[in-house]
Order: structure tokens, then C-alpha cells, then sequence
């Protein structure tokens, strides 16, 4: 694979010199033509082995540019919080706004790899978590992103060299750890499954482009000259077409749904209700304070019918828990800053740290509901969501945090009672608008897509629970009932 990147690759300084006027102008003019466009990002990484000039190549990028538009990131261990937090959780945070360049000194395959050269972990968890890597950068491409990745390869003979180069010259000495002359005697394993991991996630969209990096002059050319192409392709609009990568929706032959195994009519009388609410309330406040708790972290995700009850339910539940633990995140039209994300962006900075809970007044959720019935987005945004929540909440599981969902649902007749009462009374008319009219006239397309929903995002791990609201009460005591009963199981 690396072959072609040991030939000896040469510009002499002649060429150079007279080619980089040329090239910075055509990266400049192409940095300002995304920016005033401001249609998609770009993220750009830059791997490689010790020594092959990862830094410089950064600093030549951002020499050559205007740095008003670059965002730089050097890899970092990563730090309290950050450990705490799934591992894609720090990329997250970092990826650039839409008509910004993001470059990544290091990125979200270092650690997978590096856990493998160091023998703590196995190939098949390194392929896991290339799977990871690949469907993660799948969906970067399907948000419109311009993914854009670098390895700046050394043969043995050559790192050698360059090491030996650097350590000799005082002024470059400090450029040199222990670490890089760890990994030096390493070289042979780090090739094979650095190998392995750019074979596993070079793919027709987003490849890795390899370049040698024995001469400078040659690997900064080549550099700037893929960028610059690539930009330019982009930006003239040449972007394949967005295709559905789901499995279809079966056939409806019948009017069948999960909805009408519910039963509505169950009532929950005042008296009942209030000694209830007390003792559920009060077993879950004596389970924040469970030591184990401590180590974990609690996402609430509240979904529903209009007028179905969410915010009571969710105040029942902030009712019970010391208001320094908890944050309720209500979810309304993107912002600006939003929307010059990928749509999971604006949940993954609200994710809560251990020992505390972030409620979800709506959620990410919105991308297979509103934006798909109100045609928000196409067919193949919204059907490709379902694997990227699902691949959003494995990750929230997998670093310990307790997920429970919930979906309150009423009948079109209580939820019209509802609306009723709300312009009626004065405090509640703010609750009530012209959206919530027109929703109901699409009843029929929100319950079928709560229902897809619901078969394709209700993993064992991950369930629904389907709260019947028709009687508030009922459906408050069953969503604190709930998160009390995955609390005692978790901890």
C-alpha cells in the first residue's frame, strides 16, 4: 500500500519557489469563495508516522491561507471531561461550521490505532471501531461535508534518518521524544495495522491520499494542490447525488400500528396519583444519591403528540432531583449556528457529564418526524437517520450513560379538548399555535412515522416506552415508574 510513497518523490527548489505564488493565490481565492459560500465544510486530516512533517504541513496550510477561516487542532490527550464523554464526543465539538476549513494535527483514528500497536486491544476491536470511524465520516459526507484526509508516510530507513536529523540540530532537538523512538522500534507493527485501518476506511468519498514525505518541498505541493483541487471540484457544484442508504419501509397492507395496542382509557385517580407521584419521586432522589451513580450518566429523551403532556411529566420528574444535577434542554427550530452543523451537533454538546442528567424536551428525534413530514428534508436524509441515532445512542450506552425515551400519545379527540382549554385560559395560551392547528390536520402522516420510528429505534438497549397520556396522571406516575425501575437495574 505504501509502496508508490518509497520512490524518492523530489521537487527542487527552483520548481518550488516558482510554484508556490501560484498555489497560495488558488487556495486563497478558493478559501474565500467557500466562506462567502458558506455551503458546506471542510475537514481536513493529517496522519502519518513520527517525524514525517504532520506539524509542518499545518503550519505551511495555515501560513499559505487566511487563518480567519481555519480551525486547528493538534491531538491532545484528552482531558476530565472529555474522558468522561463517549469517545467521539471531543470530535464532535470540534468539527468546523459550514464555509470553514478544520484541520485535524491528529484525529478520531489515532487512538484506535495506537491502542492496537500497544497490544491493548485486538484486531477485532480495531475493526470495530474502524466500522465506527467509517459510518461517523458517512455521515459527514451526508450532511454535505468535503472530507479530506492526508497520511504523510516515512519508509524505516527514512524515519530513521529524519529522527537522527532532527536530534542532531539544536534548534530541532526538542522536536524529538522518547515516544518517537518508542514507536521507531515499532515501525513494523504500526505500518501493518496503520495498513490495515487506511485499507478498512479509504473509500470512493472520502480516501486517504499518501504521500511521501522524504522531501518537503514535494509533500507541501502535493498537499496543496490536492486541497486546492478538491475545493475547486466542490465548489463548481460536482457532488453525487443523495442516494437512500436504508433498508426500505415494508408495505402497509392494513391500518395496523403499535398505537392501537394501547389502552387510553387507564385512569389513575387523585388520591392514588399523589401517594404514587411522592413515593417515586422519593425512591429516585434516593438513587442519585447512590454511590454508583457517581460513575454514571442519565439521558432523558421526551417525545410526543402535541398537548400530550411532555413538559408535566418532565417537571414530575425535576420535582425529585436536586436541581444542581439535572438540565432540561428544550428543543426548538435550529439556530444559525445549528444549522451550519451536522443535525446530531446540537445534542452532542448537551450530553450530560457522570453523576447528572440532561432532559430532552424533543429531541434528535425531529430528523424522522417534523423534518420528514414537513418535508424539512429528503427522503434520504431522514431514512439514513434512523442508523445514525441508532449508531448516536449505541455510543451513549456504551460509555455507561442510562437511556430511557419516551413517546406520550393521546387520541385526536383529547388532544383537540386540550387545545381547547389551552386558548380558553389565559396562562396556557402561549402553549397553543398555529403550527399546533396545522399539525393535526397531518395526524395520520405523524402516527405513521412515529410508528417507523418506533420499529427501526427500539433496540433491547435502547427501548421506547409508550406512555398512555390520555389520563396525565396515569402517564406521569408510568414515565417516573420507568426511569425508577432502569435506575435500580443499572445501579
Amino acid at each position: 500500500m505504501f509502496e508508490s510513497a518509497e520512490l524518492g518523490h523530489r521537487v527542487d527548489k527552483e520548481t518550488f519557489v516558482a510554484e508556490v505564488p501560484k498555489l497560495r493565490e488558488m487556495l486563497l481565492d478558493a478559501q474565500f469563495d467557500l466562506a462567502k459560500s458558506s455551503h458546506f465544510p471542510v475537514i481536513l486530516i493529517v496522519g502519518g508516522v513520527d517525524g514525517a512533517g504532520k506539524s509542518e504541513t499545518v503550519n505551511l496550510l495555515n501560513a499559505w491561507m487566511d487563518s480567519r477561516f481555519i480551525q486547528t487542532h493538534g491531538l491532545e490527550k484528552p482531558n476530565d471531561e472529555e474522558r468522561a464523554q463517549p469517545h467521539m464526543y471531543r470530535w464532535w465539538r470540534l468539527l468546523p461550521p459550514k464555509g470553514r476549513i478544520g484541520i485535524f494535527n491528529g484525529s478520531w483514528y489515532s487512538y484506535p490505532i495506537l491502542q492496537r500497536v500497544h497490544g491493548k486491544t485486538k484486531d477485532a476491536h480495531l475493526d470495530q471501531s474502524l466500522g465506527r470511524i467509517q459510518r461517523f465520516e458517512r455521515m459527514l459526507l451526508d450532511e454535505g461535508a468535503l472530507v479530506i484526509k492526508f497520511w504523510m508516510h516515512l519508509s524505516k530507513d527514512a524515519q530513521r534518518k529524519r529522527l537522527k536529523k532532527l536530534e542532531a540540530d539544536p534548534l530541532t532537538r526538542w522536536r524529538v521524544t522518547d515516544q518517537d523512538w518508542e514507536h521507531f522500534e515499532m515501525y513494523d507493527r504500526f505500518r501493518k495495522i496503520c495498513e490495515r485501518s487506511l485499507q478498512a476506511t479509504s473509500t470512493a468519498d472520502a480516501p486517504w491520499t499518501i504521500v511521501e514525505a522524504t522531501d518537503f518541498r514535494y509533500q507541501a505541493l502535493t498537499v496543496g494542490n490536492y486541497l486546492n483541487d478538491a475545493l475547486r471540484k466542490r465548489l463548481s457544484g460536482q457532488l453525487n447525488p443523495s442516494l437512500v442508504q436504508a433498508p426500505p419501509l415494508p408495505p402497509r397492507l392494513d391500518s395496523v400500528n403499535v398505537f392501537q395496542t394501547l389502552d387510553l382509557t387507564q385512569r389513575l385517580e387523585k388520591p392514588a396519583y399523589l401517594v404514587e407521584l411522592e413515593r417515586l419521586q422519593g425512591k429516585l432522589n434516593l438513587l442519585t444519591r447512590h454511590k454508583a451513580f457517581k460513575k454514571r450518566s442519565v439521558v432523558l429523551a421526551f417525545e410526543g403528540s402535541d398537548a400530550a403532556g411532555k413538559g408535566g411529566a418532565i417537571r414530575r420528574v425535576t420535582g425529585a432531583l436536586d436541581a444542581r444535577i439535572y438540565r432540561v434542554i428544550p428543543i426548538a427550530a435550529p439556530t444559525d449556528e445549528e444549522k451550519a452543523q451536522p443535525y446530531l451537533w446540537r445534542f452532542w454538546r448537551h450530553l450530560p457529564r457522570v453523576g447528572r442528567f440532561s432532559i430532552f424536551d424533543r429531541t434528535w428525534y425531529g430528523r424522522v418526524l417534523v423534518e420528514r413530514v414537513e418535508g424539512y428534508c429528503s427522503e434520504a436524509d431522514w431514512m439514513r437517520a434512523y442508523g445514525e441515532i441508532n449508531d448516536f445512542e449505541e455510543q451513549l450506552i456504551r460509555n455507561g450513560t442510562i437511556l430511557c425515551k419516551f413517546w406520550l400519545t393521546i387520541s385526536p379527540e383529547e388532544q383537540l379538548r386540550r387545545f381547547e382549554a389551552r386558548k380558553e385560559t389565559a396562562y396556557k395560551r402561549f402553549k397553543i399555535t398555529d403550527d399546533d392547528w396545522r399539525n393535526r390536520e397531518k395526524w395520520d402522516a405523524y402516527q405513521q412515522a412515529v410508528c417507523d420510528m418506533v420499529d427501526r429505534t427500539s433496540p433491547s438497549r435502547a427501548p421506547w416506552t409508550l406512555v398512555e397520556s390520555e389520563d396525565k396522571n396515569f402517564g406521569r406516575i408510568k414515565v417516573l415508574k420507568t426511569i425508577v425501575e432502569r435506575l435500580e437495574a443499572e445501579l
